[in-house]
């Protein structure tokens, strides 16, 4: 039998182990709402006690329903550009390029941690025109390892709230500077969100801390010369939302008396 990968990871690279769990519980429903084979698959090749994330079943849409969301615009992306480039930063263990399965045109790029990328290649087979790059989200200069000869789409899930809104902005900008259009697809947590970080049971149980809080999305697009809107919603408000099932469902009803909770996950689309 072969042997299954080690984990040692802790702060922020450890969050994904949670975002990769609840994905493959969600899995196992027989009305999924992202259905993603994949992640229940790396799971079992991991060597990990899953039980001592402390989370169950119904958290899943917390994840799943982002994802599958950006699913979704990724795709709409891809059907438009048929070689495009996909840069997938902060990736963790998601298995998006093998869930769309893009055209052998398209380039894609995983991007994360040497430690997460070192395990994303003992569970994740190989792939034509898919690479890997061990970076920091923060360093100036990975991007220059990647072509600007097409329009790009830039995937930013899960990863801004770990950076300052300086890195964040930063980041933003050198992505529409280095290409020449295309779109970043990213989710933000608001004020509320980052303020009661420490109520979040995910957030305490791996360590990390957030910062970048974004209310809405004129503030991405006045700090990002050259970013327009293209589209934008939040946890409760996405279309995908509409596959939940259970008890989690009637979160969507009570978050209407509170604007600011049911704002707290926000996902937007930008082109450029």
């Amino acid at each position: 039998m072969t042997d299954k990968a080690v984990v040692d990871l802790t702060g922020a690279a450890k969050t994904m182990l949670t975002t990769l769990y609840l994905k493959a519980l969600d899995a196992r429903f027989a009305e999924p709402v992202l259905g993603d084979a994949f992640a229940r698959d790396a799971v079992e090749r991991l060597d990990f006690d899953w039980d001592s994330l402390g989370v169950t079943a119904r958290w899943a849409p917390i994840v799943t329903v982002r994802t599958a969301l950006y699913d979704v615009w990724a795709r709409e992306f891809l059907a438009q550009q048929r070689n495009a480039t996909v840069i997938h930063i902060g990736c963790g263990l998601d298995a998006r390029v093998f869930r769309l399965d893009p055209g052998p045109d398209v380039r894609w790029y995983d991007c994360d941690f040497a430690d997460v990328i070192a395990l994303r290649e003992q569970i994740y087979p190989s792939r034509e025109n898919y690479h890997l790059i061990k970076t920091s989200a923060t360093d100036p200069s990975w991007l220059q390892q990647i072509p600007a000869d097409g329009p790009v789409l830039f995937l930013a899930e899960g990863i801004s709230m770990y950076l300052t809104q300086d890195e964040g902005t930063a980041l933003l900008r050198r992505v529409v500077d280095r290409f020449g259009s295309g779109e970043i697809q990213i989710d933000f947590y608001n004020w509320l969100a980052i303020k009661t970080q420490k109520m979040h049971m995910l957030n305490r149980r791996s360590g990390s801390t957030l910062f970048w809080a974004v209310n809405e999305p004129g503030e991405v697009v006045d700090a990002v010369p050259g970013l327009r809107l293209v589209d934008d919603t939040t946890l409760f408000d996405a279309p995908t939302f509409d596959r939940v099932r259970g008890g989690f469902r009637a979160a969507r009803t009570v978050s209407r008396l509170a604007p600011a909770a049911r704002k707290s996950l926000q996902y937007h689309r930008f082109a450029f």
